[in-house]
């Protein structure tokens, strides 16, 4: 409640409720709201110099916030950097060692780093640490290209690889539930039929008519025919220097020109041809020159079975053919 001033009143004789009206109050009036507006300017100098204007408030809000982001730039560049060590040194030291192939040279990786970085305007020319940090960049991602690239090789080896694996004998032609007898007589021996000595190039597998023969490695079958000597005999061309044939067969179970996969059965086992009894007669040939069997089928034997079926073929047995 306002306070109310009185003033004595000689011609009423007694105190009176008094305003302040006319000039007076206008000039009070006056003075009130110069010291105010003093003391607005007093204290809007003081801010502007000790705090700030809102623009440069909201400026320094959003300069900190992009030097957090810029941090977490740079940090995730680093990691970058040292995950990419680590897919290189996979490359060079893990994946190109398994595949026997070379480690890429420095001068290919290099090329993913030199050069010059242009950008598409000059106002980072004025900010070094934006421009080095740009230029660091676009240096990881043409590593990065690089290694892309080199990871693209590595997966067309492997697939080559896995391929030529496929493909190479690998496994007998017949399975050892079905077996009677292998015969290690690989190398000259006698010939039951004509009684003399003869080259013998492959391995007897002796086992029941009708036995399947199965495909050693992935190929194509190049040859399927009557042979004199052979009998009913398959050829199968396994690409990468390899080449497998199955003799003696009482049937066919594959046709010239067929692609078979390993594991496949192409024939069944006979005696036909120049055979004293019923088996298999298997070669495999690198390179066009013969090579023994059984140094190709070791994988589907434990190490045990293995020595074993060699003690057991080594002994003394009658060719068969």
């Amino acid at each position: 409640m306002a306070r109310i001033k009185y003033k004595y009143n000689s011609e009423t004789l007694r105190y009176e409720p008094w305003r302040l009206k006319g000039k007076a109050l206008r000039l009070r009036s006056f003075i009130l709201f110069g010291i105010s507006l003093a003391l607005a300017l007093v204290a809007y100098s003081f801010y502007i110099q000790y705090v700030g204007s809102f623009d440069e408030i909201i400026l320094k809000q959003k300069n900190q916030t992009l030097k957090v982001e810029w941090q977490l730039i740079q940090d995730r560049t680093h990691e970058a950097y040292a995950e990419l060590h680590q897919l290189i040194d996979k490359d060079d030291n893990n994946y190109r060692v398994i595949l026997d192939a070379e480690p890429l040279q420095p001068s290919e990786r290099q090329a993913g780093v030199g050069g010059s970085v242009k950008l598409e305007t000059k106002e980072f020319q004025d900010f070094p640490i934006v421009l080095n940090n740009y230029t660091s960049v676009m240096q990881l991602k043409r590593q990065l290209d690089v290694e892309v690239q080199s990871y693209g090789k590595l997966k067309s080896m492997i697939e080559d690889k896995l391929e030529a694996w496929a493909s190479r004998p690998a496994i007998q032609p017949i399975s050892n539930k079905e077996l009677s007898r292998l015969h290690m007589t690989y190398g000259t021996r006698y010939h039951p039929i004509f009684h003399k000595y003869m080259a013998h190039n492959g391995l007897d597998f002796a086992a029941p008519k009708g036995t399947p023969v199965y495909a050693t490695g992935d190929g194509k079958v190049i040859k399927a025919y009557f042979s004199g000597s052979y009998g009913n005999v398959v050829y199968i061309d396994h690409r990468y220097n390899f080449e497998t044939r199955y003799a003696h067969l009482s049937g066919f179970a594959v046709q010239e020109g067929e692609a078979v996969k390993r594991g496949q059965v192409i024939g069944y086992v006979g005696s036909t041809g120049n055979s004293v009894a019923s088996h298999l007669h298997y070669e495999v040939l690198y390179k066009g020159q013969h090579v023994h069997p059984i140094n190709f089928f070791q994988r589907d034997l434990s190490n045990r079975e293995y020595q074993k079926l060699i003690e057991i073929g080594s002994q003394q047995e009658h060719p068969l053919d």
